[in-house]
């Protein structure tokens, strides 16, 4: 694991159940969206998976996943609870960005190349789709992608951890629906700096059940449970 993971922000993790993994996270690489922008140094990507071998977030099969998609609304993760990873005061909640009711591979490619390519400060709403910002102090904390109409708190709002921020979607750069999440040093995106991130308590699962891990930073596609009820 790199040297600059040592001595990560832990948080709680900020979704329930189980089924979850981690297909971006700095365990696998930093920056682990391969670009050091947008306050996304450390960021994780987390989807909600079956029983099956490999990634499925949809019960469609691999060939359908990997060529027509399916609908949103049929992802193992979308409508999945957001909870607040710490005490915070809301400083950013955008809603209003209309989610794509269907998943499908090629499109959704192509739109994180164009704008990757036509990057603009303007164009970041685009990007995060409705999105979240949480601050505790000299940290924040950045949730992208929700679902419209789902966001359960305001700017300026004062949280507690645990509280629902909102759920799951497929808005903005998004190949299905996920939680981006990340902790960066600043609100303004363009300025921002990621902080290295780990979760205080949450269980991997094993060939033996499952594994209680505290203060860890989940492994590329090791399947993930919480440990807080809904």
């Amino acid at each position: 694991m790199p040297h600059e993971l040592e001595n990560p922000v832990a948080v709680e993790f900020p979704l329930r159940g189980e089924g979850w993994m981690a297909v971006t996270t700095p365990a696998a690489r930093v920056p682990s969206h391969g670009v050091d922008i947008l306050g996304q140094r450390y960021a994780y990507d987390f989807v909600r998976v079956d029983d099956r071998p490999g990634v499925h977030v949809h019960p469609t099969s691999t060939l359908m996943a990997s060529t027509i998609g399916g609908r949103t609304d049929e992802c193992y993760a979308w409508g999945a609870s957001i909870h607040t990873p710490f005490d915070a005061e809301v400083v950013t909640a955008v809603d209003g960005v209309a989610e794509r009711r269907w998943i499908n591979p090629f499109r959704e490619a192509a739109r994180m190349i164009w704008n990757g390519v036509t990057f603009r400060p303007e164009k970041i709403p685009s990007i995060l789709g409705n999105h979240v910002i949480l601050r505790r102090g000299d940290v924040y904390a950045g949730f992208a992608h929700l679902a419209p109409g789902t966001l359960a708190v305001e700017t300026g709002q004062r949280v507690d951890a645990g509280d629902v921020l909102g759920r799951v979607g497929h808005t903005g750069n998004s190949t299905s629906p996920h939680l981006h999440f990340q902790l960066m040093d600043s609100a303004d995106l363009m300025t921002a700096n990621g902080i290295a991130c780990a979760f205080t308590a949450y269980d991997v699962r094993t060939d033996d059940g499952w594994r209680r891990v505290e203060n860890g930073i989940p492994g590329s596609r090791e399947r993930i449970r919480s440990v807080t009820a809904d």
